[in-house]
């Protein structure tokens, strides 16, 4: 089975100012989720873009880029407060459960995150183990940065180490900027993985416009466009 798309209306690990604009010009064609990041739009824009997106009858995300407890909680809460359906991102924290609630299914970090745009740090040792501990805990699934991995050839040895720690989804989240990363993805048999800049930055359909760039993906994972 082919993973699912969560298409992100992002750039650098920020959302588009024209993110609704995106969202409009390609809401009927068959992505899985949609989601942004909490930076990048007044708060008034992020609402209206997570309304927008259920209406049209997709569940949406929020990937919060944050590694400080301190820094975590307020934009957690938002997340709640506005409804999204997944928090992804964050450095895991216990005392992220009383602001969720079990409201909204979070797929935290796993792993040494540091950087904005992000980087995975650590060896794959550490890594499945930490994805194991905050299962334990109670996540729903995993933001694993795959090609953020400080060692980029070791992706598929990363990824499968953490499928086999864990047995809730692994989502691929950035740096999946070409067809053959997208097949490596897919091979690899996550759950899900993420897009954001590629498309913006028309790395699939150099000469294409960005609805023609999703759409080339959606075609690569065999749906109909």
């Amino acid at each position: 089975m082919a993973p699912k798309l969560i298409l992100m209306f992002t750039q650098n690990d920020v959302t588009v100012a024209n993110a609704i604009e995106a969202f409009e010009e390609i809401k009927d064609l068959p992505v899985d989720f949609f989601g942004f990041k909490e930076i990048g739009l007044p708060p008034e824009k992020m609402k209206l873009l997570n309304d927008k997106i259920h209406t049209a009858g997709f569940q949406s995300f929020i990937e919060v880029v944050e590694y400080d407890e301190d820094k975590i909680l307020e934009p957690a809460k938002m997340a709640v407060d506005m409804g999204f359906d997944y928090l992804m991102g964050t450095v895991y924290y216990p005392s992220i459960w009383k602001i969720i609630d079990k409201k909204i299914n979070y797929f935290p970090f796993c792993g040494k995150i540091y950087e904005r745009p992000s980087i995975l740090d650590g060896t794959i040792e550490e890594i499945a183990a930490d994805a194991k501990r905050i299962e334990a805990a109670g996540a729903n699934g995993f933001d694993l940065l795959a090609y953020r991995y400080i060692k980029p050839e070791k992706v598929n040895e990363l990824i499968a180490a953490v499928r086999n720690a864990v047995k809730v989804p692994i989502v691929s989240a950035g740096s999946i900027n070409s067809f053959a990363r997208l097949q490596e993805t897919i091979d690899q048999g996550v759950w899900g993985f993420t897009i954001g800049g590629a498309f913006f930055e028309k790395k699939f359909v150099p000469n294409g416009s960005y609805r023609d760039n999703v759409a080339a993906v959606l075609a690569k994972l065999g749906k109909k466009v």
